[in-house]
């Protein structure tokens, strides 16, 4: 089954394809060169230059942390439009309900003003009730804090709304939810 023939046709045929690799990488690295130009690795003194650049703003020398931007919540519920608050509710409905009933999340008439975790009836999560204990009452500046990052202010919460991120949005839908109540 083996013979002489066999075994030179097998051998010339691994050989063949080891020299056609070894020069399709010659070919290729003659015609594609990364790196500083001249091969052998050997680095000269110019500097490389780049084909582009991407400005990367420089951090605080003394490492502190950018300050945070305090938002005026008084000045937001001044202005707060009852319209556009509204239209932001939309964005609660699919879980939440204004005519009293529970749905996937407990109903927001007169939430503003209204104990946390206070619907009699509705199952609330275990984060949401120890939440209770540190913020006892939905008042307007404690809406807008939650209903920036649910999540990043009670951690555990079944609320999986990411938030609004947007300040005055935030107003315009608690000053929506005072007229509702």
């Amino acid at each position: 089954m083996f013979n002489t023939m066999t075994l030179t046709k097998a051998a010339g045929a691994f050989i063949g394809a080891l020299l056609f690799l070894m020069l399709a990488n010659w070919g290729a690295s003659a015609l594609f060169h990364v790196g500083p130009a001249g091969h052998g690795g050997g680095h000269d003194e110019h500097e490389i230059t780049q084909a582009y650049t991407i400005p990367v703003p420089e951090a605080a020398g003394d490492g502190a942390a950018a300050e945070e931007v305090v938002i005026d919540f008084d000045a937001l519920m001044a202005s707060a439009d009852v319209a556009a608050g509204e239209k932001e509710w939309a964005k609660c409905r699919s879980c939440h309900q204004l005519d009293g009933s529970d749905g996937v999340g407990p109903h927001l008439n007169g939430v503003v003003g209204r104990e946390v975790a206070g619907v009699a009836g509705f199952n609330y999560s275990g984060a949401m009730v120890e939440h209770a204990a540190e913020a006892p009452v939905w008042d307007p500046a404690a809406l807008q804090v939650f209903i920036e990052n649910p999540r990043g202010t009670v951690p555990g919460t079944a609320m999986s709304f990411a938030g609004i991120r947007d300040a005055q949005a935030r107003a315009n839908l608690i000053a929506y939810l005072q007229t509702s109540s």
